[in-house]
């Protein structure tokens, strides 16, 4: 199994979800990216219980491509401090996971 992954970050608006997302296919760092809206978050953040209605993407990558998507990631995102999680991918259809290869150049 190729060395796959994805990728999840939270976003504030649509519109700069598909702005990242677009940013990261267009790179090559991403074979695709799903903009998953109404994703409401609760948490801590600098000692205070916070909450606020963000965008979830999903993105499919290799590991290949992950310091590079993290660092194009860390310099578009809005926060201050981003999420930004990898779950690599254990398995799949063999031509999605071969599509996922050559998009991302991997």
């Amino acid at each position: 199994m190729p060395s796959l992954m994805i990728a999840l970050t939270t976003l504030p608006s649509r519109d700069a979800a598909a702005a990242l997302a677009r940013h990261l296919v267009d790179a090559r760092l991403a074979a695709c990216v799903n903009i998953l809206p109404a994703c409401h978050s609760i948490y801590r953040w600098q000692g205070k219980v916070e909450a606020a209605d963000e965008v979830l993407l999903i993105i499919k990558t290799s590991k290949t491509r992950q310091l590079a998507l993290e660092q194009l990631i860390c310099n578009m995102h809005p926060y201050e401090l981003p999420e930004l999680l990898y779950v690599p991918i254990a398995g799949g259809l063999n031509a999605y996971i071969q599509w996922i290869q050559q998009e991302t150049l991997s």
